[in-house]
């Protein structure tokens, strides 16, 4: 007879399974990147998403609650997210030159501008639909607390990309579940956005906006200047290699070290009172999210001045694999069940923000002359973010273009966290 030790607990293998598919997912879809156009036309990032929701709806991440499976799943799940959003925060940002921001042509700081202030109203207009369409009689004030939170990170997404969304996610608290849902519900709406792009739709933008792109000779110079390195925003090749992991590690150290900067912050104002206490521990050091990421990124964009730390190989495509790990998880999380009552109104959000946004840039490109191609592409890099540049500019046939595509994303990411936590306060004081 066998002993009850021997036999394996069926529940702690899945945990076990589970976690081992969170490290092997994001490794396979880098591997295939490496090898397969049509991932380089998918991306990544919906890879990640639709791997993770795959895994939410066959069951594999739903242990029955309470249980000491489930407990542990959470807490790695938990923790395997907080620590990817934090290290990856830096190791996107080290290999950005932001003194594209003053080299770029005026009509490309006018189209970043116009862009992010367009999503800023999209998202105030969406927020008011939202609050008006909510049953008087159920809503709670933590519901609208929390439609404002997610409008946030809206702000984020749509300014910056995912790992901003992420970010704004774990400094205001907001529930897994919804923003498991929020993703699910962008994804729905911007994989055809970009794909029409990607198929043809350009050509009728370029009709709605028929201006000519704007050139210099330094701009051109510096077009032939930085056109290999932008052009490979993605490019997995060789990180383990001899020359590049070296350099590649001490990023990912550097990144480590600001996280400790920001949790050593968090606690400094925690014990002077500036941070409020745990009510359920008083004594119990309360670590701030939103402190820490906000350090973070701070560092890192000071980091990024510095040609030594610009130059460290390989950090963005560090940075993306640990964004591919918490998209995953997040994407796992989902459970229909949990919002089932809110997904219409989720789903209206984005889709207001998505619309909204588009259509008012569309109407201040037009406004300010601003070519067809450039808006596109701008658009392209605030709402899915930079790796979606290189391919719709090989659609295009427009390299003119993809230097004010890699600064929009690239100041996009630099300054969305920021937007975000406004948008937030915003709307807490309203």
């Amino acid at each position: 007879m066998i002993s009850d030790e021997l036999i394996v607990n069926p529940r702690l293998v899945r945990v076990v399974l589970t976690l081992a598919l969170y490290i092997v997912v994001p490794l396979g879809i880098i591997a295939i990147f490496k090898r397969k156009r049509w991932m380089q036309h998918i991306g990544t990032i919906i890879a990640a998403y639709t791997a993770g929701l795959l895994m939410a709806v066959t069951g594999l991440t739903h242990l029955p609650a309470d249980s000491i499976e489930e407990w542990t799943l959470t807490a790695w799940q938990n923790g395997l997210m907080n620590f990817s959003v934090a290290v990856a925060i830096p190791l996107l940002l080290f290999n950005c030159d932001f003194r594209l921001w003053t080299r770029a042509l005026p009509k490309t700081m006018l189209t970043l501008f116009s862009g992010l202030a367009a999503v800023v109203i999209s998202v105030l207009v969406s927020y008011a639909v939202a609050v008006n369409h909510m049953p008087a009689t159920n809503t709670a004030p933590e519901d609208i607390s929390q439609l404002g939170k997610i409008c946030a990170m809206l702000t984020g997404m749509y300014t910056g990309g995912t790992m901003n969304f992420n970010a704004l996610g774990a400094s205001l608290g907001v529930n897994k579940s919804l923003m498991a849902m929020v993703l699910a519900f962008d994804m729905l709406l911007t994989v055809p956005f970009f794909f029409f792009f990607l198929s043809g739709g350009y050509k009728l933008i370029r009709k709605l906006l028929p201006y000519t792109d704007e050139t210099t000779p330094a701009f051109r110079k510096q077009l032939r200047q930085t056109e290999a390195p932008v052009t490979d925003v993605e490019n997995y090749h060789d990180m383990l290699s001899r020359e590049n992991f070296p350099g590649m590690l001490i990023g990912l150290l550097l990144s480590i070290a600001f996280l400790g900067i920001g949790c050593a912050i968090s606690y400094l104002l925690w014990r002077i009172g500036w941070i409020a206490p745990n009510p359920e521990n008083p004594d119990q050091p309360v670590m701030n999210e939103m402190v820490i990421i906000l350090t973070i990124t701070t560092l890192a964009i000071l980091a990024s001045f510095s040609e030594k730390v610009r130059n460290l190989p390989k950090t963005f495509e560090l940075g993306m694999f640990f964004i591919l790990l918490f998209s995953v998880i997040l994407a796992s999380l989902f459970d229909w069940h949990s919002v089932e009552n809110s997904t219409w109104l989720l789903g209206l959000l984005v889709m207001i923000v998505i619309a909204g946004s588009s259509l008012l840039h569309l109407l201040f490109c037009r406004l300010l002359h601003i070519s067809g191609d450039l808006y596109t592409i701008s658009l392209t890099a605030l709402l899915c973010s930079p790796p979606f540049v290189p391919p719709l500019i090989g659609a295009m046939g427009n390299k003119k273009v993809l230097i004010s595509g890699i600064v929009v994303g690239l100041i996009g990411y630099a300054v969305g966290t920021y937007l975000g936590i406004g948008v937030a306060a915003l709307l807490h004081a309203i």
